[in-house]
């Protein structure tokens, strides 16, 4: 009998995190025994029941012990850079090096299905990208930005391991902008300005998904075990200025190459993370086919983006009790 046979259960890396702790919520009091793994430590009393709790980096080399320990059949790989973190090489070690070290711990303890949540930024921001990307199209991550390339070599990596290593299945998830409720990153900051600023010459179209969306797709994955590359976005798209128009904010394009100056002189302030090179990343937005996640993994996003950004508003400004 194989190792794959014997493992039983999932493992969550990242499942502290926005997304890690909803998949908890949802997979909690079912079947399988989940195992929750975190750089954070939850503190007791925000700890679910039946779920154990593991506190490790996925960048430590005893993350194989946790793993062999463990022995989960599934691992749901969640651990990554979600933005612009100012470190390249903080950011390289977590997303590149710390997935390695995730695949070789799986490699080793015989586990025998992997999802990952990559990005559509994998594909990258360039003005000559189909629209819609297809999962067949080319990963072209951008060389001079870390978040894309990084993305990128991580999908290289595990394209690799599929040809070397057919025994560990892989689901790969390349969700476009993740928004919810709680959602606070650099691309909900554009749309809760006074003002929403864009810029000229482009419509800078927003695929959108919905948090739940996202944890739905992953519980199923976990239950059917079913692998392949799946774009994860919800039907249409929605423009900055339809975005400021539904906020009831007025919008401003801006020239790309004067909004390139802004970048310039706020990052040499130390104002902003972001530099120049980053304006593709609202220039040139890449726009997900999400036929072949409804075709063939069998999910349909129940929310569009206009629905997915109008529940987000709403819920966003409901007092709180």
């Amino acid at each position: 009998m194989s190792d794959a046979m014997t493992n039983s259960g999932v493992l969550i890396t990242g499942a502290a995190g926005f997304i890690g702790s909803a998949l908890l919520r949802e997979l909690a009091g079912g079947d399988d025994p989940v195992t929750a793994l975190d750089l954070r430590e939850v503190p007791p009393p925000q700890r679910l029941s039946g779920i154990a709790y593991e506190h490790g980096d996925i960048r430590d080399p005893g993350l194989k012990e946790i793993v062999a320990r463990v022995k989960p059949r599934t691992v749901v790989h969640l651990a990554s850079v979600v933005a612009v973190g100012g470190d390249d090489r903080r950011d390289y070690e977590i997303d590149v090096l710390g997935t390695l070290n995730v695949l070789e711990a799986c490699l080793a303890a015989g586990v025998g299905h992997l999802i990952v949540t990559s990005s559509g930024a994998t594909y990258g921001y360039h003005a000559d990208n189909p629209v819609p990307l297809r999962e067949t199209d080319p990963l072209r991550g951008n060389a001079d930005f870390s978040y894309a390339r990084n993305k990128r070599e991580v999908e290289e990596m595990l394209a690799r391991w599929r040809q070397d290593h057919p025994q560990l299945r892989q689901t790969v998830f390349r969700p476009c902008t993740v928004l919810g409720p709680t959602t606070n990153n650099q691309i909900t900051a554009l749309f809760e300005r006074a003002v929403v600023t864009g810029l000229s010459g482009t419509a800078t179209p927003f695929s959108l998904i919905a948090d739940s969306d996202v944890v739905a797709a992953l519980a199923q994955a976990v239950r059917t075990g079913r692998d392949g590359i799946y774009n994860l976005a919800g039907d249409g798209t929605l423009s900055l200025r339809e975005i400021a128009r539904l906020n009831g904010k007025p919008f401003i394009p801006i020239p790309p190459a004067v909004m390139k100056g802004v970048l310039w002189i706020l990052h040499a302030l130390g104002l902003t993370k972001l530099t120049p090179q980053n304006v593709k990343f609202i220039q040139y937005r890449p726009v997900l086919d999400n036929a072949c996640l409804k075709s063939e993994f069998g999910y349909t996003p129940r929310l569009d983006a206009r629905a997915v950004f109008e529940r987000y508003r709403d819920e966003r400004l409901e007092p709180k009790s």
